[in-house]
């Protein structure tokens, strides 16, 4: 005999966002480094009006492909972090060249934007983890969470290197020691893993762009001086290294995500 209720049956959603492994900071901060370098070098190369509409035309071109793709695709999303990062660099440099904005009021500008981002997602789907990134609307929140926070992180990187003349190497070492909180508190001290990841997140950002600008800025800068060309190229071939062994192996691929269809439905 049945009551004449049933229970909501679970309908399964693939994840667009893959699980989180040494593989992924390393292929965070391996295309960090990449926006940073590359976005110098077009800006050089072409002038600064051609290098952000081609950045901006290859931001949004990879959006689409990463939007169209039904579940992750190692070489879809890490095109897009990489587009992101050419991108997100010109967001936040365009204020500073173009529109005299010191880098601490456009840190400060840039982190109000992903607070903002943060609140509004939280408040809509009521989390922030990447472990529910597995339909269109929460995957806007996530890119526009990444945006902001590759924008941030190019304002943090260059406030710390240039208005508080700490210059490239020590804003290596300083955001270095700065990422290891995150990751200790989570490790040892049982801080919220969702905080922690977002915390690290924005942190590779301009630990990424430190070390970019350290291997390819002037000597008389403070940088190597190996040039923004070069140390593209290089980063290139590493990341899509990394691309590759993690298309083949998969070894970052989520489990796909059991929605109830009555959660669905409201939806």
């Amino acid at each position: 005999m049945t009551s004449g209720m049933h229970p909501a049956r679970n309908l399964v959603r693939a994840l667009k966002v893959p699980e989180i492994t040494a593989f992924f900071w390393l292929a965070k901060g391996l295309s960090t480094a990449l926006g940073e370098s590359t976005s110098d070098y077009l800006v050089t190369a072409l002038s600064p009006i051609p290098a952000v509409l081609l950045g901006f035309v290859g931001f949004v071109v990879s959006l689409v492909v990463q939007f169209a793709v039904r579940r992750y695709n190692a070489w879809a999303y890490w095109f897009a972090v990489a587009m992101v990062g050419v991108f997100g660099t010109m967001a936040a440099d365009v204020l500073h060249v173009g529109f005299d904005v010191p880098y601490t009021l456009s840190a400060l500008l840039y982190g109000i934007v992903l607070l903002a981002v943060y609140v509004i997602w939280f408040r809509v789907e009521r989390t922030l983890s990447i472990h529910s990134v597995d339909r269109p609307r929460r995957e806007a929140f996530y890119w526009a969470a990444v945006v902001a926070t590759f924008a941030l992180g190019t304002a943090a990187g260059d406030l710390t290197a240039m208005t508080l003349h700490l210059g490239y190497f020590w804003s290596i070492v300083l955001f270095a020691v700065a990422i290891t909180v995150p990751a200790a508190g989570y490790r040892w001290w049982r801080w919220n893993a969702i905080f922690c990841f977002w915390c690290a997140y924005v942190l590779t950002r301009p630990l990424g762009a430190s070390v970019a600008d350290w291997l390819g800025k002037p000597t008389d800068v403070g940088g190597l001086g190996l040039g923004g060309g070069p140390v593209s190229l290089a980063l290139a071939v590493l990341i899509a290294g990394v691309v590759a062994y993690l298309a083949v192996t998969k070894i970052d691929v989520q489990a796909d995500a059991e929605t109830p269809t009555a959660e669905v439905g409201r939806r």
